[in-house]
């Protein structure tokens, strides 16, 4: 049983790893500030929730997983409403999405 729980600890520990680097390098190379806020969103939501619910495998049922819960379920609510309050800013000062395919307008049908 403890070699089961180390590689599924170890496996969300590894998955949670792996998707907070490719969020800190869509945060990078990403092209405007969108993007880079949905790239943050990943690393928050999903990266940091497999490497907390990796961290409650590995400990077991005790006030720490309890404590590990209660820091999931806050980051779980709080970033994906400071991303929304940060993308309304971003939207109120003027800044606008990039939209890939801008040049593609010839192949939209026009109305007549």
């Amino acid at each position: 049983m403890d070699l089961l729980v180390d590689i599924l600890s170890g496996m969300l520990l590894a998955g949670g790893s792996i998707l907070a680097l490719i969020g800190a390098v869509g945060i990078i190379r990403l092209p405007d500030v969108f993007a880079r806020m949905h790239a943050g969103g990943i690393i928050d939501t999903m990266g940091a929730g497999m490497i907390l619910a990796g961290l409650m495998v590995q400990s077991g049922f005790t006030l720490v997983t309890v404590k590990l819960f209660l820091i999931f379920a806050f980051l779980f609510y709080t970033t994906p409403t400071a991303t929304h309050a940060l993308a309304q800013a971003a939207l109120k000062s003027g800044l606008t999405p990039k939209i890939q395919g801008d040049s593609d307008e010839e192949d939209v049908p026009s109305k007549i």
